[in-house]
């Protein structure tokens, strides 16, 4: 493969502590990767990484010190427990989860850099352009990734991905201990409830809108959307707006 000719933009974190030389050798050299260091990609912000795809990049590229090597002695821990979060809202958002790839460097292994770096940008033109690029943008996937970000910026979801190593190892306040297993299917489903609560907040921002409406545009029974208004209702971030005959229509508050 001709480097030169690789069409997919992409963003790269890389931890400052990876030796400089490792990090940058060919890279730069190569069109369409922008190359940002990071003091510890555990401490990456996911909102960050949704923003960087709102802008258009086919993919983003995370490299880090290979687990134990992390100066910030669980920072890598974080790093994935992270990038598993976003791959899940990537899914529920329709973006493949392919375009976001998290890779470690160990310093007592020979890894070539650019060869890490060209087999991500092979995958990413079997993916082809993002749906957010301006070359193939679909308006409803942005949408779907603004409503992944206000998820990810909330601090529901943010006290989850401390959790894992937490609750997988030491256990809780009890010392009960659960499987990584049991952990992924929980956090799975936290973070799909937030993802839909944040779209709902989005759609009833535009207009008030009826559960029916809203469980159509988001391909979900209506006693599901009903059950999240409630519970967002008596957050007081969804009002009743008004009733047209029978049905009742709600609407966001703004903040």
């Amino acid at each position: 493969m001709i480097l030169n000719s690789i069409k997919p933009k992409i963003v790269c974190f890389v931890c400052n502590f990876i030796e400089q030389e490792l990090a940058v050798s060919g890279i730069q050299k190569i069109a369409r990767v922008n190359v940002v260091n990071v003091a510890c990609i555990g401490r990456l912000d996911p909102v960050i990484v949704l923003e960087t795809f709102i802008k258009g990049v086919d993919g983003v590229l995370i490299v880090g010190c290979a687990p134990p090597d992390c100066h910030f002695i669980e920072g890598n821990i974080y790093a994935q427990s992270t990038v598993n979060a976003l791959k899940k809202l990537f899914a529920l958002a329709d973006l493949e989860p392919e375009r976001l790839q998290l890779r470690w460097v160990s310093p007592i292994e020979e890894v070539s850099f650019t060869k890490i770096l060209v087999d991500f940008l092979e995958q990413l033109e079997r993916l082809g352009p993002s749906p957010l690029s301006k070359e193939k943008y679909s308006a409803k996937v942005f949408e779907n990734i603004l409503a992944a970000k206000s998820a990810a910026a909330d601090f529901r979801l943010r006290a989850w991905i401390g959790k894992e190593a937490k609750l997988t190892r030491n256990g809780n306040i009890y010392g009960d201990r659960i499987s990584i297993e049991e952990f992924d299917t929980l956090f799975a489903d936290v973070i799909k409830a937030e993802f839909f609560r944040h779209k709902l907040l989005l759609l009833t921002k535009k207009k008030p809108s009826s559960v029916k409406e809203l469980a159509e545009m988001l391909n979900m029974k209506p006693a599901t959307v009903f059950r999240h208004i409630l519970n967002m209702r008596r957050k007081g971030v969804i009002i009743l707006d008004h009733v047209e005959g029978t049905t009742p229509l709600y609407r966001a508050v703004e903040v």
